[in-house]
């Protein structure tokens, strides 16, 4: 493998649970040093797919490469290079924290008492405020999620699988886990981040990838998506706005016209903004305000339904 080969390569992963079909052809790929979401509502096969990227399942079908191994023959060597976080974190009760990200990063480092994986440590648990003396026992699920991050984030590994890592983190230490995540990536770490908080993964990814009933839908820069769907404006002119309802492109136009000014809001297609912009400066421009789509509105546009619960979900247990 070279250093441009795709850390994860997955071409039409099929996998089912008796009459289930967990997956059905998903494809996915991760290029190396990049953060990429990775998305889709409860039961579209993220768990799943995880699982396999693991070695935990052996896939129906499709070909599956993580560092240009076989994740199901050759688990023992691939987990010496990724780390994996999962949203629900069980530990041994007796341990205290630290003891327990101990035993984590001699399992995962390359050489865990190395100077710099015990300095990231130690500096992993400041940032993070845990108290590593205290039994796992007493801690919050948010401080047992702070546990395995610190485990992952600072072991000697080159890709990191995160699945709703944040789950049970307040709101400052989700700020502090989006600044590690950007430097681990400036290190040449790759991650595949599973995360229902979109601004998470908006700020983050580089690319995405939206999937649904085991299928990717979309995958591609945020930028990119963002060129298929609608940007909403909301604009304020001085003559009437009402023939805007006739240009190709526009949809859910919403007038309110007071004295003196005519305010519209309205969503148009990206290849329709040049001419519907210019026609709204004929119309006497006072303020113009645009909002490019938002990763939700992307998500909205594929999940149309519920699905059922996804029927494996990975978990890690140390009890």
């Amino acid at each position: 493998m070279t250093g441009h080969d795709p850390v994860i390569q997955v071409v039409g992963l099929r996998k089912r649970f008796a009459e289930v079909r967990a997956l059905d052809g998903l494809s996915l790929k991760v290029n190396p040093a990049e953060v990429h979401g990775f998305l889709g509502p409860n039961g579209s096969g993220k768990s799943t797919t995880l699982r396999v990227l693991l070695g935990l399942l052996r896939p129906d079908g499709g070909t599956v490469k993580v560092f240009g191994a076989d994740p199901w023959r050759d688990a023992v060597t691939l987990h010496r290079r990724l780390a994996y976080v999962p949203g629900e974190v069980e530990l041994w009760p007796n341990l205290s924290g630290g003891e327990v990200i101990d035993v984590f990063l001699r399992l995962r480092s390359r050489d865990a008492h190395s100077r710099a994986v015990t300095r990231r440590r130690d500096e992993l648990l400041e940032r993070f405020g845990l108290n590593p003396r205290k039994k796992t026992r007493t801690y919050s699920k948010g401080n047992r999620q702070k546990v395995a991050l610190i485990a992952a984030l600072a072991a000697d590994v080159d890709l990191l699988l995160l699945d709703e890592p944040t789950a049970g983190l307040d709101p400052r230490m989700e700020v502090v886990f989006q600044q590690v995540i950007a430097e681990t990536q400036r290190q040449g770490r790759s991650v595949l981040l599973s995360s229902h908080i979109l601004a998470q993964v908006e700020a983050l990814s580089d690319r995405i990838s939206i999937i649904r009933q085991g299928r990717t839908v979309e995958t591609g820069t945020l930028a990119q998506m963002r060129h298929m769907t609608r940007t909403t404006i909301e604009v304020e002119t001085q003559q009437p706005a009402a023939a805007l309802e006739r240009l190709e492109g526009v949809h859910d136009l919403r007038l309110k016209n007071t004295a003196g000014s005519s305010r519209t809001v309205l969503e148009v297609d990206s290849e329709h903004l040049a001419q519907v912009t210019s026609y709204l400066a004929s119309l006497g421009v006072h303020s113009l305000v645009a909002h490019p789509p938002t990763l939700e509105q992307l998500l909205i546009r594929h999940y149309g339904e519920i699905t059922e619960p996804d029927p494996s979900a990975p978990s890690t247990s140390a009890s």
